[in-house]
């Protein structure tokens, strides 16, 4: 668990946040041992800011990477308590990633919180297989 909030933090490091000063960092553990990171970064216009969940999501599948390659994410910010993703990350999230991945969030006081896509989002949007006639 040392090595994930390592690389969280590692993550977050990288964060661009001049408005908000909130960095958040996000480490992706592949099951080829690979670690992917995202952090969050900020624009003038708020809405096209965009978190670190979503940005080591989109990177590791840029790089040819599957849900099936992803083992846990670990997600780390100075927060009050263990920090929690937004609606449009956990949706993200969980058509992204297998029910399966461990799922770290945490804080830089050291707290943390082990949870699943389900419990982020018991009411996800799912597409079903055949579109409705």
């Amino acid at each position: 668990m040392k090595a994930h909030i390592q690389e969280a933090l590692l993550a977050r490091d990288k964060a661009y946040v001049p408005y908000s000063k909130f960095k958040v960092g996000a480490a992706i553990e592949l099951k080829n041992g690979k670690i992917i990171h995202g952090a969050n970064v900020e624009n003038a216009s708020f809405g096209l800011t965009s978190c670190a969940e979503r940005n080591a999501l989109f990177s590791l599948y840029s790089q040819g990477y599957t849900k099936e390659d992803i083992v846990s994410i670990t997600i780390i910010a100075n927060d009050h308590g263990p920090v929690s993703p937004c609606g449009a990350c956990r949706q993200v999230m969980h058509e992204l990633m297998p029910k399966q991945t461990k799922i770290y969030l945490a804080n830089t006081k050291g707290e943390i919180k082990e949870t699943s896509t389900d419990e982020l989002l018991p009411y996800a949007f799912v597409l079903d297989e055949k579109p409705h006639e």
